[in-house]
């Protein structure tokens, strides 16, 4: 495999600046080189020192002036849901009845699921997204299309098919039995092959039996490295919803406890409304959070406060949990975070932000081994950003005087056209057209 080194200036957050503060949380090497080998990260460092040992045989790809950083881990996005995006006025539980559930229902169809995957593999690539935790639908066949789009391209991606056995539509419910037998199949099939894993999957509470909730919990125990994907606390009424079906549990994050679904292999999506026990339980049992602030904003559903999160250590990653998510860019979603941090009186810096959207969603993700920062030994997946995408944010970059305010801007007016490459293990999987092939 040929070696590469691809010159540009480098950064990487390397700790949540919450913990060390923001000088010890990132690296950044103004004029770097960074070489890749096999799929991993050989060297990184200064251009000038590095460029006199390539030999001549390396494949030198100049992006000079150009940012290179980890690429973008998104841990809470809805595959099934990319053709009812932006669907008018209604909250959590109407929105599923009225567009989720039915658009989840084409699923069951495997040339749709199939085309669809192609697509939104695709939308992942461009926006910078190189690894996601990703629902399916009810369908075995949506879960069995992913991984196949994800390991065409050798993606570190983790999916599974959604449980859910109660409360949904006929077209999209499962039952105890089947849902554990089709995620144990799809587990068995591709579970650690390649870059992929598998995470299992209840809806949520109200839409799973207890006994879906027991058998998926047993799942957790049967199976080395699998994740354990869900939503809690997203909606108030959701929550009187879960308080109505268990009168006698503690809170929401009780419900799934005491099924066996509270661990260190957990992902968590919204949390917008819990307390302060239930955030100290969640850092006990090392489990993380996926904050969707585009999603959360989009449904009226609140304000998720990343503080109380970080006051009792519980890891968070960046979802952009497209559909009621309105973007597939990390970057616009980060960009709400920033407003969500304002409304609450909670200033989100950029390196926080650049934070979340790496290393800390590879925390979440349990993959902080593999991939997340720019560092000899890890997988080389990384974005190259154009800053002459736009006209506004080639002009207003231009005055910026250091790393952090360069990252801002970005996070503020950065959309998918900021992403110039995406590479994954070492091989560019998108590259943005030229601006002379752009119609304009």
């Amino acid at each position: 495999m040929t070696v590469k080194a691809i010159h540009g200036d480098l950064f990487t957050m390397v700790d949540d600046p919450a913990l060390v503060g923001a000088a010890q949380s990132y690296i950044h090497i103004p004029d770097g080189t960074l070489v890749v080998e096999s799929g991993h990260i050989t060297a990184i460092g200064k251009r000038a020192d590095i460029e006199p040992t390539l030999a001549a045989s390396v494949e030198v790809i100049d992006h000079t002036g150009a940012l290179i950083t980890p690429g973008f881990i998104d841990t809470h996005i809805h595959f099934p849901q990319i053709d009812m995006i932006a669907s008018y006025g209604e909250q959590l539980l109407d929105w599923l009845e009225d567009y989720t559930f039915p658009a989840e229902a084409l699923y069951g169809d495997a040339v749709h699921a199939a085309d669809a995957a192609e697509f939104f593999v695709r939308e992942l690539l461009r926006n910078g997204t190189t690894s996601a935790l990703v629902y399916g639908s009810v369908h075995a066949q949506s879960v069995d299309a992913l991984f196949t789009a994800a390991h065409k391209r050798g993606m570190r991606m983790v999916a599974g098919k959604a449980l859910m056995d109660r409360n949904v539509p006929k077209q999209v419910r499962d039952t105890a039995e089947s849902g554990d037998k089709d995620s144990r199949m799809l587990a068995d099939r591709w579970h650690g092959k390649g870059r992929l894993g598998y995470a299992v999957t209840p809806r949520f509470a109200p839409a799973c039996s207890d006994e879906q909730l027991i058998r998926a919990g047993q799942m957790l125990k049967d199976y080395d490295g699998l994740l354990m994907h869900t939503h809690m606390s997203e909606n108030v009424a959701e929550i009187k919803w879960v308080k109505d079906l268990y009168p006698d549990a503690k809170d929401y994050l009780d419900v799934y406890d005491r099924f066996g679904l509270l661990t260190s292999t957990s992902v968590f999506a919204h949390c917008i409304h819990l307390h302060g026990e239930e955030f100290q339980r969640l850092g006990e049992a090392d489990a993380a959070i996926a904050y969707c602030p585009t999603s959360n904003l989009f449904l009226g559903s609140g304000l998720f406060n990343l503080g109380e999160a970080e006051k009792y250590g519980v890891k968070v990653g960046i979802g952009t949990d497209i559909g009621a998510g309105t973007s597939f860019s990390v970057l616009e979603t980060i960009g709400e975070a920033y407003k969500v941090g304002q409304l609450r009186g909670q200033k989100l810096d950029a390196f926080k932000s650049f934070y979340l959207a790496t290393l800390g969603g590879a925390k979440a993700l349990n993959m902080e081994s593999n991939v997340g920062t720019l560092e000899v030994g890890k997988e080389a997946d990384f974005l190259v950003f154009d800053k002459t995408a736009t006209p506004l944010l080639e002009r207003r970059l231009k005055h910026c005087k250091t790393i952090e305010e360069t990252l801002f801007v970005l996070s503020i007016l950065g959309d998918d056209r900021a992403i110039r490459e995406t590479w994954i293990a070492g091989e560019r999987m998108h590259r943005r057209r030229p601006k002379s092939q752009l119609k304009g």
